[in-house]
This record gives C-alpha cells, structure tokens and sequence, in this order.
C-alpha cells in the first residue's frame, strides 16, 4: 500500500505524486497475536459487542480454504475496479489543478464555491462533485447503542453525535456491500463510552482502552478489511477532549487509520496528512434553527469581544492583558449581569477566540454564525477544512506573544479589509452550519469530503 503525501495540497492546486510511504503487511495471524496478547489469549467483552468471533465459522460441509480463496478473489477483482475508480479521480481533480481555471468552471445547481475563501475553488468543485458521485462508506453494524451508532447532539460535543445520527440515516454515501467501500467507519462515541461506562471517582480511563480494542479486535476477525490495509481505510470520529487517546490502544488506529479530530493538536502526533479536523460546535439546547445572523459592519460598535472561562496556557496571558481593562476590547471572565452572549457578538467587529484545555474551540463556530471575523489566538492547531479553506482570507490569526499588541493589531486594520473579511465569514458560514436533514456543502458534507481526500492519498493495491 503506497500513501500519496501530497494528494491533500490544494495549497499547491494539485494532488501530485510526490513521494511515497509503504506500508507493510502483516499477516493478520502476526496482527491478531499482538491484539490478543495482553488478554492472555481470551476474548473480552464489552457493551453492545458480546460474540466471540472464533464461534463464527466457514461451512464445514465445504473446503474452507476454497472458499475463502474465491472469496478472496472477488474481493481482489473489485478492489482492483475500485482502485482504478479512485486513480481517475486523482487525475481529474490533478487536471483541474494545472488547467486553466476558466475553461473548468462546473455547473452546480446549488452552490458553485468560488472566490478567496478557498485554497483553489475549482479544484475543490471538482473533487467535491467526484465526491458525491463516488465516494462510498460502509457502517460497520456491530456495537449498541447507546455507546455506538448513537451520541449526544447537544452541548459541546454534539457534533460528534450528529455525524453518528447522519451516517446511519445517511443514503448518498453509505453502502450496505463492504466490497464497495472506499472507507469503512468504526461507529463507536468516545463520549457516550465516557458517559455511560466512565466513573467519575475512580477515573478508571482503562475502559476507553477495553471498549475500542475489544472492537478493533471483533471487526479484524470477523472481516477481512481491517486487516488488508492495517486499518489505513478505517477512520473514528470524535469531539471529545479524550479523542486522541482513544485511540491509543490500537497502534494501527493511532498511527495508520484516519482520526477525524476536533482536537487536532500536532503536539499530541496529529498527523493532518491522513488525519482530519472538524469543527467543534455549542448546540447548547439542540436546536439548529435560527443560530446564524448579525448585524452589518457599519452597526457592530464592539472592536473586539471575548467570554470565558479561564483555563489551558494561553487565556491566562489574554486575562492578564486584557480582562475589564479596555472599552473597546471587551474580554470577561464572567459576563456582566445583564448582557448577552449571543448579542455581543452579533455588534462586535472581531470576536476572540482562544484555545483553552484544549486546542479546539467553539467560539470559531460561533463568531462564523455570528458573522462576526474571528480572531484566533492557538498553538499546534490544525483549522478545521483547512485543505480547502484559505482561514487568511477571512480571520486574524495572532500569536500569544502579540496578545498584549492585540488593540494595535486590530486598530490598524483599514475599513474596507475589514469590509471584505467579513462578508468572507458569511460566504464561508454555509460549511459550517448544521442541516437536519444534511444539505450539500454543509458540516457534514464537510467532514465527509476531508475523509475522502485522505482516501485520496493513498492506494491500498499498491
């Protein structure tokens, strides 16, 4: 299997061969012992998976070994179709990358993305387009509720509950046949095994390590693709703070299969080559109406506005500098009685937006509904979409040494850039606004097409 380290560079309009990794196979009997062996041998269970797969076997009344061959064989055969399938569209979005760009201009009943917030629109059009015509994902349907195919959709972490609630009702996308799969997704929620199966006295974090290897190990045995690719196309999703350490436990989900991340922190070994971050998002009720708007520019009256808690490395130093000391940057730890959240940041120009434990925040998500530029204060954060979207075209970003310059910063800023970044923030908001049903371009669609060019990089045949 050869990985593409290049195919995600739509910073470069291409997704050219550059280099490649390779990736040895093992035998999946050389892979089973090293899963199993801290078990000493036995088979653990867990909730929502009780079956042993040693109990599942072939028809005795017919040589196995034939039958896994031909098995096998037609498995190949379409693996190879789909293979070539994928080769096509690397070329085609290629092309799209060293073509003209006027002579490639599709035609899209919806949305045709264009203009500064991206990387490369048209490269991204048609990859997106390619995406919806062929990209395929099959649900692995082991686990129960509620630890899989189930999470929370509110509060910090509901966006992680709402992609498991979208792809299982989802039709565009999920295939029922394996063998047409491109990817395959592992349906467990970090939050819900921490919710349900995680004591709060004891903090026993070894459940999240019983739970996830328990089920790595049922899918490996009773299917043949985890192993075909050492989990290269499998990928997890997770907005929890522990979503990188879930995957820990299984050394090929943490440093081969695709970890779709809110907490994408290159510190913590997120790898943005075939790992991908989402956005995390507040729906503090649940509700998705109503959460975007704001007021014009020449009506914002608020420079700059932040709210929060103090917590992680760098709102200490923004508290240090800035909390209830300036009338035009408005930072609190506490909003005064009487304000409103939502409301300020609706009539401020810039809405700030550290990170704080971790490197996600949701208040990107809230000052793009807000419609309101934002002004991002991280380190070692990976920006959500960020092999498509241009995040300079419509957001400051600061680093925490110029946190004591940040009025300056801002001050000098002229009008019309500021004009024009934020009608950027509106162009851009429609990606991460959540639909019930999932509209195209969406969050989720999103999500998904950040999967599908990791799938692009690389060639399991290969």
């Amino acid at each position: 299997m050869r990985r593409n380290t290049n195919v995600i560079g739509f910073a470069v309009a291409s997704f050219a061969v550059v280099s490649v990794v390779v990736i040895t196979k093992f035998s999946s009997k050389g892979l089973y012992r090293s899963y199993f062996s801290s078990y000493a041998g036995t088979w653990t269970t867990f909730p929502g998976v009780t079956s042993d797969p040693s109990s599942l076997q072939t028809n005795s009344a017919f040589p196995s070994f034939i039958a896994d061959n031909r098995a096998k064989n037609r498995r190949d055969e379409k693996l190879e179709r789909l293979e070539a399938r994928l080769d096509k569209a690397r070329a085609l979005i290629w092309e799209a990358g060293r073509t003209d760009n006027s002579t490639l201009a599709l035609e899209d009943t919806d949305y045709v993305p264009h203009g500064d917030i991206y990387r490369n629109a048209i490269v991204f059009h048609r990859s997106y387009l390619l995406m919806e015509r062929l990209f395929k994902i099959f649900i692995y349907k082991e686990g129960e509720p509620p630890i899989f195919h189930n999470g929370h959709c509110k509060n910090i972490y509901s966006l992680e509950g709402i992609f498991l609630s979208s792809m299982e009702t989802d039709t565009k996308f999920q295939t029922w046949d394996p063998n047409e799969a491109h990817v395959f997704f592992l349906p467990f929620s970090v939050v819900m095994i921490i919710a349900v199966l995680f004591d709060p006295i004891i903090r026993d974090k070894a459940v999240l390590e019983r739970t996830i290897v328990g089920y790595v190990n049922l899918i490996a045995h009773r299917y043949p693709y985890w192993n075909r690719s050492l989990g290269a196309d499998h990928f997890m999703l997770s907005c929890h703070d522990w979503g990188p350490r879930a995957t820990w436990y299984v050394p090929q989900l943490y440093f081969t299969s695709i970890r779709v991340l809110c907490n994408a922190n290159t510190s913590e070994h997120f790898n943005p080559k075939k790992d991908a971050s989402f956005p995390e998002i507040n729906l503090v009720t649940g509700e998705i109406a109503g959460l975007t708007g704001g007021l014009p520019p020449s009506n914002r009256t608020i420079l700059a506005f932040f709210a929060g808690a103090m917590h992680g490395r760098i709102r200490p130093a923004l508290f240090q500098h800035w909390k209830e000391k300036d009338k035009d940057v408005l930072v609190y730890e506490r909003l005064p009685e009487g304000l409103s959240y939502d409301e300020m940041m609706k009539k401020s120009k810039y809405c700030i937006c550290p990170s704080g434990h971790e490197v996600a925040s949701p208040r990107i998500a809230e000052a793009i509904y807000s419609e309101c530029v934002p002004v991002l204060i991280s380190q070692h954060y990976v920006l959500p979409f960020s092999d498509v979207l241009n995040w300079d075209s419509f957001t400051i970003q600061v680093s925490v040494s110029e946190i004591p310059n940040l009025k300056k910063i801002l001050l000098r800023i002229p009008d019309d850039q500021y004009v024009k970044m934020q009608e950027r923030v509106k162009q851009v908001q429609r990606h991460f606004v959540v639909n019930d049903p999932p509209k195209r371009y969406d969050v989720f669609h999103m999500i998904i097409h950040s999967i599908w060019l990791r799938r692009l990089n690389f060639n399991i045949n290969r």
